[in-house]
């Protein structure tokens, strides 16, 4: 049946309409009708009839912005908490890759996501899970694993657009057989186009040709220039996420007019920061305070993002698209006045948010803290053989980003256990929590953490065992015995009290709180990081990451330590 194109739903009047493809604002009517943009009326004349008029005020109008690369279990929140509040930062398309639950619970889990994000009032996408886990159980253990099988059959579920980063970027270019690997054989046959993520922070030259010949086409880690100047020269699409948007990149993006190839992400967005700051609204204030021209970020944040995704029915305000926009007072301010969803405003400034909902997942997945209290005794650190001085292995933490190096610190041994008080480090502790052997592995820390007290998590990238670091055995208990009992959490103590704590029972990492809720309690726990001396330019981030095997370079499981760069697993300690 043939539509009437001479009416329209809705009528927005007095703004200012950005125009992806000339990159500049122009006064306009826009008229919308089932969902999508009909008319950019530049001349103001049209006669097309409407049901509603909205005033723009005098406002600029930008296409709703776009996240290609994020994760909704950094902010702490499921995803339809998560949605509802980030309307408010324009936000009118998101693609999510959920590994985080997915290494703790499993396929289940990444279907109760996606069923999730079905509720909230926008697109809520996702990227399959490639690495479930990341390593194999000699290296770590989740408490599940996602099989070539499994990602087909994810391909195929409603929602779900891509595979989500390839975070075994050293196994993948080598003759393997991991299930990723699989996965990306089978869909190369079958779908060769089909949209690849790529995690690669260290790879360059021949290496990363390779990965870039696997058809994995994109990259958001932390790179030097020179990394940076490889990757856009390989043709491969650049995700700059907020650590990565510095002086030096915006300069040398703006001075090559690379504005096609890149798009701002977010990757992880805390709660705290999400409320104080914002989230893909952020990341683009913040180029543009650093010299990128507003037109240029916002084309970056909306346009490119939704052509490397192939969503080519949105990131631009033009006739047939899809109607989502933002109303801003400013654009280099970027201050989200509205946000409208398919012609429906999900979000108003003037409108007070909903408060007092409960959010889960539906009840699932709130018993995966498999692991007995502990005592100072599980901490004692046996090294067998006399009483000597020994070379103990250290990971030292960098605060300005989340790699670790490894050095060693001469420590005594008396009557078969370390004495490590006097060291200068860190006691830290990995303990399999998902119900397998309970292993419980040792490992130190110097440079930046905590100097006073512990501090204990089950939010710990990307396996979730419990983590614990200290300068004392009755913290680092007390800290671990709080998240037990919370069923899932960070939690922080000091003179055996507990001075921040953050309940996550949902799979040990999202809160059943709002965005808000989840905010304050975890700002509490910031604070008490803050206090307790962690100095690191995201503290409680670096010490979730002190497990995490895909950056270099030592790291802790619980299976003991493991070199990210050569896939060895050496000893806690060697003899003098």
């Amino acid at each position: 049946m043939a539509k009437d194109l001479n009416h329209a739903d809705v009528k927005v009047t007095n703004v200012r309409v950005f125009n992806s493809y000339f990159k500049r604002f122009d006064p306009a009517d826009v008229y919308l009708k089932d969902g999508k943009f009909l008319y950019i009326d530049k001349q103001k004349t049209s006669h097309i009839s409407f049901d509603k008029e909205i005033n723009g005020n005098d406002q600029y109008m930008i296409p709703g912005l776009i996240d290609i690369h994020m994760h909704i279990e950094s902010s702490m929140v499921t995803p339809l908490a998560f949605c509802r509040y980030t309307a408010g930062c324009g936000l009118t398309t998101i693609v999510s890759e959920p590994h985080e639950i997915a290494n703790v619970s499993g396929k289940k889990a990444i279907e109760a996501m996606i069923e999730s994000g079905k509720q909230g009032p926008y697109d809520c996408y996702y990227a399959i899970p490639s690495n479930v886990p990341i390593m194999p159980r000699e290296y770590e253990t989740s408490g599940a694993t996602i099989t070539a099988a499994d990602m087909l059959e994810l391909k195929e579920t409603e929602n779900v657009i891509c595979l989500g980063e390839v975070m075994n970027y050293t196994e993948i270019i080598r003759k393997n057989d991991s299930e990723v690997g699989k996965f990306i054989d089978i869909v190369h046959e079958k779908e060769p186009l089909y949209t690849l993520e790529g995690h690669c922070p260290a790879l360059v030259n021949e290496d990363l040709a390779k990965f870039l010949y696997l058809g994995i086409r994109s990259d958001h880690c932390t790179h030097t220039l020179e990394e940076l100047k490889q990757r856009f020269e390989n043709g491969m699409f650049i995700q700059l996420q907020d650590v990565m948007v510095t002086q030096e990149v915006i300069d040398y993006v703006c001075k090559e007019h690379l504005y096609e190839y890149f798009s701002f992400v977010t990757d992880d967005t805390l709660p705290d920061v999400l409320v104080k700051k914002g989230h893909l609204d952020a990341v683009v204030r913040k180029a543009i305070g650093l010299g990128m021209r507003p037109e240029d970020a916002i084309y970056c944040a909306t346009y490119t993002p939704s052509r490397r995704m192939g969503l080519v029915d949105r990131g631009a305000i033009a006739p047939g698209l899809l109607g989502d926009f933002v109303l801003v007072d400013d654009p280099a301010s970027l201050k989200i006045q509205a946000t409208y969803k398919k012609g429906v405003c999900i979000y108003d400034r003037n409108t007070p948010a909903k408060t007092g909902m409960v959010y889960d997942l539906n009840g699932q997945f709130e018993d995966t803290i498999h692991h007995e209290p502990i005592t100072e005794n599980d901490l004692r650190v046996v090294i067998p053989g006399p009483d000597r001085m020994v070379n103990v292995r250290v990971m030292k933490l960098n605060p300005n980003n989340n790699r670790s190096e490894e050095v060693f610190v001469e420590m005594p041994v008396k009557d078969n256990a370390l004495l490590w008080k006097d060291s200068g480090c860190n006691l830290a502790v990995v303990i399999e929590r998902h119900g397998r052997d309970g292993k419980i592995a040792f490992g130190f820390t110097c440079g930046t953490g905590i100097q006073k007290g512990a501090c204990a998590s089950s939010y710990a990238h990307d396996s979730h065992d419990l983590i614990a670091m200290g300068t004392n055995e009755e913290d680092i208990v007390n800290a671990v015995n709080e998240v037990i009992t919370m069923n899932g959490g960070i939690a922080v103590s000091l003179h055996n009290e507990i001075t921040g704590r953050i309940c996550l029972p949902i799979a040990g990492l999202l809160s059943k709180g709002s965005v808000e809720e989840t905010a304050k309690d975890f700002d509490n726990v910031r604070r008490a990081f803050d206090d307790q001396g962690y100095e690191h330019i995201n503290n409680i981030m670096n010490f979730s990451l002190i497990a995490l095997t895909c950056i270099p370079t030592l790291k802790l499981t619980d299976r003991g330590y493991m070199n990210a760069d050569t896939f060895e697993q050496p000893p806690l300690y060697e003899e003098l």
